[in-house]
């Protein structure tokens, strides 16, 4: 199966990337079948071939993730809501609803033990 991926290159602490065709069981930064094109995260630099792209895509060609984000923002793909996201995003929204609630009820106790006490006073 052939992998689009990215490709490791430059000085420590200052990694680009080149945006390649390879088999999927070759090492990250061996020998490609092609080169694609080149993403630098620093400078957010991205040279992207489009038709051989979409050839390799034609294929039968899978994107990592991390390229899969580049070619939907390059707009190569269409913008899919993967599963994973979908169940982590759900996730979120109810703790911060049991976070909300759990604010709320500590409010209200607060605001019982210091009305009683108030009443006993006067």
């Amino acid at each position: 199966m052939i992998k689009l991926r990215l490709k490791r290159f430059g000085k420590k602490r200052e990694a680009s990337f080149r945006l390649v065709a390879c088999n999927s069981t070759s090492r990250r930064d061996g020998r490609p079948l092609q080169e694609l094109g080149f993403y630098n995260p620093r400078t957010k630099e991205t040279r992207l071939d489009t038709e051989a792209l979409r050839l390799r895509l034609s294929q039968g060609a899978q994107p990592t993730d991390a390229v899969r984000s580049l070619l939907e923002k390059g707009g190569l793909i269409e913008k899919t809501v993967r599963p994973a996201e979908v169940v982590g995003k759900a996730k979120q929204a109810e703790a911060r609803k049991a976070g909300a609630k759990n604010v709320a009820k500590q409010a209200a106790e607060a605001k019982a033990e210091e009305t009683p006490a108030d009443n006993t006073e006067a």
